[in-house]
């Protein structure tokens, strides 16, 4: 293993970072928005060419809040959404850390837009952390795409099998192992000393 692949959302963040709970448990009590009516007038309509690059988060988010909530500004929302979606697995990082001295590349291998990709790095740090952030906006394919695994790999400059992934989705996982990536599914409890033993068993 010349390089670790590590997603973000449900393996190296997990929600609020007071509690853990979803990053939208509180919206309509704080914000005055319903997040059923967010996600089918928003994330079911737009989210999809959002997260590849295809269309851009504010503008879009600014449009549908004009007709479902205008009292809110994009603007808000969204720095509401990303701080309370921004719980760190310390625990997570103090492993990769050590793996990384050992030599290791980490990278993380991510759905997000660009907005986020970019909090992620430099508002949250994690770009002390990681070599780079490989992800759906920019690679113009989101996972379990066939196309981010190959151009995901092509960042990285390493041959298939010399990546390990670790994600809490099945279909990403199947989706890494199709194209060759050792890969581990995260559950809650899981450890990266069980998600390397993992792949030492695959090997």
């Amino acid at each position: 293993m010349k390089v670790l692949m590590v997603d973000v959302d449900g393996v190296l963040i997990h929600g609020r970072p007071a509690d853990g709970l979803p990053h939208f448990t509180y919206l309509e009590r704080d914000l005055g928005l319903r997040p059923d009516l967010l996600q089918r007038e928003f994330f079911q309509t737009h989210w999809g060419d959002i997260i590849i690059g295809r269309d851009e988060l504010e503008p879009r988010l600014a449009s549908v809040l004009a007709r479902i909530a205008p009292h809110l500004r994009a603007a808000t929302l969204i720095d509401y959404w990303f701080e309370n979606d921004s719980r760190l697995n310390r625990n997570l990082l103090t492993d990769l850390a050590l793996l990384r001295k050992s030599g290791v590349r980490l990278f993380l291998a991510t759905n997000q837009e660009h907005r986020r990709a970019h909090y992620l790095m430099k508002e949250l740090g994690l770009s002390a952390h990681f070599d780079d952030i490989l992800y759906s906006a920019a690679l113009g394919h989101s996972k379990p795409s066939p196309g981010f695994f190959r151009l995901a790999t092509e960042r990285a400059g390493a041959m298939p099998n010399e990546i390990a992934f670790i994600d809490d989705m099945a279909m990403n996982i199947e989706a890494a192992r199709q194209f060759g990536w050792n890969a581990a599914q995260w559950t809650a409890g899981a450890t990266l000393a069980g998600a390397l033993s993992e792949f030492v068993r695959a090997a």
